[in-house]
């Protein structure tokens, strides 16, 4: 069993249950504890200082390529039992998938997750998270753990959001966001130091049976 679950009627959860039904995204600025938040940061550089993290493609099976023009981060998918830290992490967001279940009947059957580290300079250009060709990708939640983050860097989330309107996410330390995959076109702008995060998707079953 995941470490660090929490009761799936959590009033935090159930804050981004009520966002998600509102507006189809939510914003949490303390999500997590700084001693979490900490850890997970120190596991991504120290993953990334042992070349464990690779460039992230675009696209999807056959089609997928590494195209630093579209994308720059380097990233590595989490696995259950790799680290407390890790876990714990997990654990928190299975609480969440759960109270999204309740709440708005979702059907969300996992989590898939990975880090991110951007270096400088690094981007990632509008997008939405759902593929053509699959629609199983339902909620996208983005953890970051960037200790002492300020405007200045640069970094933002932008979300392009209904109406004409774009909303710019801090990627501070232990700041969630969540959003709807399929409906949201976000991206990910240039920062002046290294950019860490935990990007994952909540998922439902697919349409495929195989």
């Amino acid at each position: 069993m995941r470490d660090m679950q929490i009761p799936s009627d959590h009033p935090l959860l159930l804050q981004i249950v009520d966002d998600l039904a509102a507006h189809g995204w939510s914003q949490q600025n303390i999500f997590l504890p700084e001693a979490l938040t900490l850890e997970l940061a120190a596991e991504c550089r120290e993953r990334a200082a042992e070349g464990e993290l690779s460039p992230a493609a675009v696209g999807r099976g056959s089609t997928q390529e590494v195209r630093e023009g579209v994308r720059g981060d380097h990233i590595q998918w989490l696995e259950a039992g790799e680290s407390a830290a890790c876990d714990r992490y997990l654990g928190l967001m299975d609480s969440l998938r759960q109270a999204l279940n309740r709440g708005l009947f979702l059907g969300l059957e996992d989590y898939e997750s990975h880090f991110a580290l951007y270096p400088p300079g690094a981007f990632y250009l509008k997008h939405v998270d759902r593929f053509r060709d699959d629609d199983r990708r339902t909620v996208s939640a983005v953890l970051y753990l960037n200790q002492g983050w300020l405007p200045e860097y640069g970094g933002q989330l932008r979300m392009f959001l209904k109406e004409g309107v774009d909303y710019d996410v801090q990627p501070k330390g232990g700041c969630l966001v969540v959003f709807l995959s399929g409906e949201i076109p976000h991206e990910v702008l240039p920062s002046t130091r290294e950019r860490l995060s935990l990007t994952g998707w909540f998922r439902r079953r697919g349409d495929d049976p195989f």
